[in-house]
């Protein structure tokens, strides 16, 4: 997981794929941040991707940094909890004019059943799960 949550730093941004009813939907992202032992992903509950997140835990996230690529897949779980999003909002002090913890629109949620599949045109794939 620490490496998954590296490489998606160090790409800066990365690709979440949600559905919407049967079309898929792809915007970019850059927060990733790891609390209490799980990779977390933050957006607003105002936006459509937290209508969709919620009506379909399964996302997908890629991302590309000096010729690899990160693909990780997995379900999304909400964390409602002040200090989830209070970690978050540490990680990403930028985010602290747009977002608070208590504004009622700050949404952290948390991956489980995740596989990462690091790629590259030079090498075999690597695959983790967690």
């Amino acid at each position: 997981m620490d490496r998954t949550a590296q490489f998606l730093k160090e790409a800066g941004t990365y690709y979440l794929a949600t559905t919407e009813g049967d079309q898929p939907r792809v915007r970019p992202f850059g927060t990733v941040n790891i609390f209490e032992g799980k990779l977390y992903i933050q957006t607003g509950k105002v936006k459509d991707v937290s209508k969709q997140i919620h009506a379909n835990p399964k996302v997908e996230i890629c991302a590309f940094k000096d010729g690899e690529w990160l693909r990780l897949a997995g379900e999304l779980a909400e964390d409602d909890r002040i200090e989830a999003k209070q970690s978050m909002l540490e990680a990403y002090p930028a985010l602290q004019s747009m977002y608070s913890a208590e504004d009622g629109n700050t949404e952290v949620f948390y991956f489980k059943n995740a596989t990462a599949t690091f790629s590259s045109f030079t090498k075999a794939p690597e695959v983790v799960s967690f």
